[in-house]
């Protein structure tokens, strides 16, 4: 039965395909322009192994960087030659300027042009192919939805925001059928009888259980999918597919078992984790004070021109263990901007000032949180703290809000690099889900990943 599905890679097959791919194409490239013409900068041999591997790390980086890894901006074409033209822009920049890495600079100038070329045409040719072939429908994977009518549609319209090519054929109502029930008129509804026909007829590669009480599942629907799992069939519950495929945890659908939902992080308790985790914080912390203090002149003009008052402001803000803080910024909105009460801050806030966007925009703002890592109050990753009054809000709104409280607020994180900035209940909950991925899922490698997305924000300026 399993050996019918169609062919289709998984989100994580896709981005190691991606990465894996973009470095044979551009060392087939430097290897066919190296033996066939004159270009002599970058041989393919075994004497320049080290150079050879400097510059898979540099696009590695660099691609992480400027986002070329991103399935949805690798699927438009316009959007992935503009990511490899400032990629390979900057590695080659990198390359040149790390001469006891990599070769030194040749006679012949134009050796970097035809460098710089190979790189951008190889990684582009090779990304025309993936969107041919791989981002085509033989590759979509096909999938039958069970589950209650009235989760039908936010479950097909979350699953195919967060991958288009996760394609869903049809439904089967799992609720025994009642006449004023409601319907759903998105997609074709399948009786449970048909279950094994729509399997070997459409090749499909899962069923997705995504009923929220598997005791209203019918028995005759429980014995079809009973059957299926013997023979090998993929079946899978719904919020475990949620969780893998948009990196946040589902706690819309999460009820009185939550506990299967959390099993935290052993990172979050293993020592030799958190010591160089702490050590991190202490050494990026104090790059980014001396950093501050550089320019601290040029922030002090900007300050006197475009926002005429004092230039750090402090808030108390929640920490681990639900413990307060004092938290400090450089100051973005006008003077008394919220006059007595808290007010959500808004995408494009009146009360922002000229000089306070360019310092949200830029991240600068965050400069003096360098302060509060050094001191022990937060960290370079984590949930971003949250002031006492909108904490006591949201806890009454949105479950397991103050779960996010197990670990030190963070000066960037993974709802930070994935989300739009919270003005609301709403976008709060979206932030939550994030974070509690983190924390479920920590690790040196995930900090990496956060680090490196981080430097996509400030690079394309997208703070808030």
């Amino acid at each position: 039965m399993a050996s019918e599905s169609s062919i289709h890679f998984e989100i994580s097959e896709r981005k190691v395909l991606l990465r894996l791919m973009d470095l044979v194409m551009v060392f087939l490239g430097i290897y066919l322009i190296s033996e066939y013409t004159d270009f002599d900068y970058l041989n393919f041999n075994v004497t320049n192994t080290v150079p050879l591997i400097v510059l898979a790390v540099y696009i590695t980086i660099f691609g992480t960087v400027f986002e070329m890894y991103d399935l949805q901006k690798s699927s438009r074409l316009d959007v992935s030659f503009r990511n490899i033209v400032i990629c390979m822009s900057t590695v080659v920049l990198f390359y040149l300027l790390t001469p006891f890495l990599t070769p030194f600079l040749p006679e012949q100038r134009m050796q970097i042009i035809y460098f710089y070329l190979i790189l951008v045409l190889s990684v582009f040719t090779w990304r025309l192919g993936y969107n041919t072939f791989i981002e085509s429908p033989r590759f979509f994977k096909k999938v039958l939805l069970v589950g209650e009518m009235s989760q039908i549609g936010p479950i097909v319209k979350t699953m195919n925001d967060a991958d288009p090519n996760y394609q869903f054929i049809g439904f089967i109502n799992s609720e025994t059928a009642r006449t004023d029930s409601i319907s759903y008129k998105g997609m074709k509804e399948y009786k449970v009888q048909d279950l094994h026909q729509i399997v070997r007829e459409e090749k499909l590669s899962e069923i997705l259980i995504a009923s929220t009480n598997s005791e209203l599942i019918t028995p005759d629907l429980y014995h079809e999918l009973m059957v299926l799992l013997e023979q090998g069939f993929k079946i899978r519950e719904f919020t475990q597919v949620y969780e893998e495929v948009t990196n946040k945890v589902p706690i819309q659908y999460v009820g009185k078992d939550f506990y299967k939902y959390f099993p935290f992080s052993r990172n979050n308790e293993n020592q030799l984790y958190r010591f160089f985790h702490r050590t991190f914080d202490i050494l990026i912390s104090c790059v980014g004070l001396l950093f501050g203090l550089i320019i601290l002149p040029l922030v002090l003009l900007g300050n006197l021109i475009g926002n005429r008052g004092p230039l750090f402001y402090h808030q108390e803000r929640i920490g681990r263990n639900s413990t307060l803080f004092t938290i400090y910024k450089l100051r973005t909105m006008i003077r008394d901007a919220e006059q007595g009460t808290a007010q959500w801050a808004q995408k494009n806030d009146a009360r922002v000032t000229p000089f306070g966007k360019f310092l949200r925009r830029s991240r600068l703002d965050e400069i003096p949180q360098f302060y509060n890592v050094l001191k022990g109050e937060m960290s370079m990753i984590g949930p971003r703290p949250e002031r006492p009054f909108f904490v006591a809000e949201l806890a009454q709104s949105i479950p397991f809000y103050e779960t996010r409280h197990i670990v030190k607020p963070g000066l960037t994180g993974w709802a930070q690099v994935n989300s739009r900035y919270g003005s609301s209940v709403e976008d709060s909950m979206t932030k939550l889900q994030y974070d509690l991925y983190y924390i479920k899922h920590r690790s040196l490698f995930l900090d990496l990943n956060i680090m490196l997305k981080t430097l996509s924000t400030v690079l394309y300026y997208r703070g808030q």
